[in-house]
This record gives C-alpha cells, structure tokens and sequence, in this order.
C-alpha cells in the first residue's frame, strides 16, 4: 500500500510567473488538545523557494489576533532587520494542515498577505512544470520520493545538451502545432 499523503494541485492556462494559492491561517492549536479551535481565516498566498520562512503581512496579524512570541533576524529586499514572530497554523489547499508554523512580519508587495516560504515547503515535494504553455503547480506532503528529470531523460542526451533543438520556425517541440518562436520560444515581454 503506498504510503499516505496529502496533495493539491493549482493549474492555469497560460504560463504563470508567480505562484499563487488560498491559504487558510489562525492562531497555532493542537487539534488533538483543543475543544474549540480558532477561526481559520482566508488569506492569498505566494509560493517563494528562495525564502527561508513564512510571512505574513500585518493584516493577518490584526485579523488572525495573532500574539507576538519573539522576534528574529530577518533578510528581506531592503536589507537586514529585525522582526516579531507568531505561532500560525497553515492550512494549504485541499485540505493540507500545516501546524505550529513560526512565521515573521513583514511587506509583501500585490494582493497577497502571506508568503510560503521554504520552512514549509521543504517539507514535501514541489513541482512546476509549463507542458503546452499550461503552468501546473503540484505540492504534496510528505515527500516521497526524488523528482529527478536528468535519469529520466532519453540515454541519447549527453551531458550538457540541451532538452529541445528548434529553430525559431520549426514546429514546437511541445506539440501545440505552432511555430516555435510564436508557443514556447516566445520571448517574454
């Protein structure tokens, strides 16, 4: 029997730059010790590998009633400092409880009020893959095995040559029918 885990995936319909789930946040509880839990309020969240934690803007902290637990040093955009932590629980998509999460404050930048970072990311599997120009955006927790496209690749493919040769008009190597340089060898505007 495989062994059990939790799973969301977020598609879309052209190429996505930013990735982009609902996430449900509240104060950190232990479902097991607790009789009534907090509210888990909804919030837009951004998926970010090259952030180490969590963060969550100032609005959840007043939404959520979140409590300061400490504060940490942080290194965001503007450079080092430091921030209040709070104790969260995350709830992901489909379902997909994350508990006990520490989480900074801090700016986020758009619509989007919390930050995923790598604290909770790393804690399973991550893909992203753009088949057809269509971003999909998988998660699942907790990682079961070892994603590798190098040993999955054709034997004929040596080292360091390249996935797809097209030329800009030779027919997309992803099937769509279009010419190369109008699907995926578009350049980004």
């Amino acid at each position: 029997m495989p062994p059990r885990h939790f799973s969301f995936i977020a598609r879309a319909d052209r190429r996505m730059r930013v990735l982009l789930t609902s996430v449900g946040i509240s104060q950190a509880f232990d479902p097991a010790t607790i009789s009534s839990k907090p509210r888990m309020e909804e919030f837009q969240a951004i998926w970010d590998t090259g952030a180490t934690g969590t963060v969550v803007t100032q609005k959840v902290i007043d939404k959520c009633a979140l409590k300061p637990t400490g504060m940490t040093f942080v290194h965001t955009a503007n450079g080092p400092t430091t921030s209040p932590t709070y104790l969260v629980n995350v709830g992901l998509p489909n379902r997909i409880m994350m508990g006990n999460i520490k989480v900074t404050r801090g700016e986020i930048h758009g619509d989007v009020d919390v930050l995923i970072g790598m604290d909770i990311i790393s804690q399973g599997d991550l893909a992203v893959t753009s088949f057809m120009g269509k971003t999909a955006f998988s998660f699942r927790i907790p990682s079961l095995e070892c994603i590798d496209f190098v040993r999955s690749a054709p034997k004929e493919q040596g080292p360091g040559s390249p996935l797809v040769q097209a030329g800009r008009n030779d027919p997309c190597p992803c099937g769509s029918g279009k010419k190369y340089k109008r699907c995926c060898g578009k350049t980004p505007k």
